[in-house]
C-alpha cells in the first residue's frame, strides 16, 4: 500500500512511544497511521503490566513503520465495547483504520512480532 503525504507526515511525527488513546480520540488517531497496534489494558490487571514493557519496546523498534497505542478499558468503555474486548490485555492490530487481527492475554514478544509481520509485512 502506498502512503499518502499526510500519512507519511503523521508517521514521521510518531516518536516511538505508545499513544494514549481515549474514546474521544480513538478513531482519529488510528486513522492517522497506516498500521497501529492498540493495547487494551487496565491499571489493576497483572498480565497487562507484563505486556506494557513489551509494547514500549516494540514501539521503539517499529518506530516509523507501526504506531502503538494504549487504551485504558476502565476509562474508555465505549471503544472497548465497540471492539468487544472482554479479556485484557487484548492487542488489536489495525491496518488503514480497520482491525485485521488480535491477541488476547499476555504473550511473549516474539508472538506479538509474528502477528505484526504477518499482517503488516514489517
Amino acid at each position: 500500500m502506498r502512503r499518502t503525504r499526510a500519512q507519511l507526515q503523521s508517521a514521521d511525527k510518531y516518536d516511538g512511544k505508545p499513544i494514549i488513546l481515549s474514546d474521544a480520540t480513538f478513531s482519529s488517531e488510528i486513522s492517522k497511521y497506516p498500521a497501529m497496534v492498540v493495547d487494551f489494558w487496565a491499571a489493576w490487571c497483572g498480565p497487562c503490566r507484563l505486556v506494557a514493557p513489551l509494547i514500549e519496546q516494540l514501539a521503539k523498534e517499529y518506530s516509523g513503520r507501526v504506531a502503538f497505542g494504549k487504551l485504558n478499558v476502565d476509562e474508555n468503555p465505549l471503544t472497548s465495547g465497540e471492539f468487544q474486548v472482554q479479556s485484557i490485555p487484548t492487542l488489536i492490530i489495525f491496518r488503514d483504520g480497520e482491525p485485521v487481527d488480535g491477541i488476547i492475554g499476555a504473550v511473549p514478544k516474539h508472538q506479538i512480532e509474528s502477528k505484526i509481520k504477518a499482517h503488516l509485512g514489517n
